[in-house]
């Protein structure tokens, strides 16, 4: 099963820039001057789309909030370790991201960013048991 998250942003060309920054590989057939399409796992894409584009499919203008509209969802992913999960919240703050909090969970490491249009993402590292072990 593919999933295919579809993220309205003010400006394409922006969000490109930040999503690419993180290290995120952009998929070229699905994207063009009105959409951004990246790769964030096998068969999982986040679709950036301009707010026309967004609004044609469905109708959905009234959907379309902005960085300032609080993120009516949390796009939570592992990533293999402690340190890619920090890699890439400076990936994201460098590029412009919002950085939020930290948790540092006995079972789990979990950072917040918020892309420049506020999207809420959170990635984490599910810590092994001698990772908990060592940690206690």
């Amino acid at each position: 099963m593919s999933l295919f998250i579809s993220c309205p942003v003010a400006n394409v060309e922006r969000a490109t820039a930040f999503y690419t920054a993180l290290g995120w590989t952009q998929n070229a057939e699905m994207s063009g001057e009105h959409a951004s399409c990246f790769a964030i796992a096998p068969e999982q894409y986040v679709m950036l789309t301009s707010y026309e584009m967004y609004a044609s499919v469905g109708g959905t203008e009234d959907l379309i909030g902005g960085p300032d509209t609080p993120s009516k969802t949390t796009v939570s992913f592992d990533l293999g370790s402690q340190a890619a999960v920090d890699d890439l919240l400076e990936r994201a703050a460098a590029a412009g991201g919002r950085i939020g909090d930290t948790d540092d969970y006995p079972f789990m490491y979990q950072r917040q960013f918020d892309d420049p249009d506020g999207y809420h993402w959170s990635p984490f590292w599910m810590k092994t048991d001698a990772d908990t072990t060592a940690t206690a």
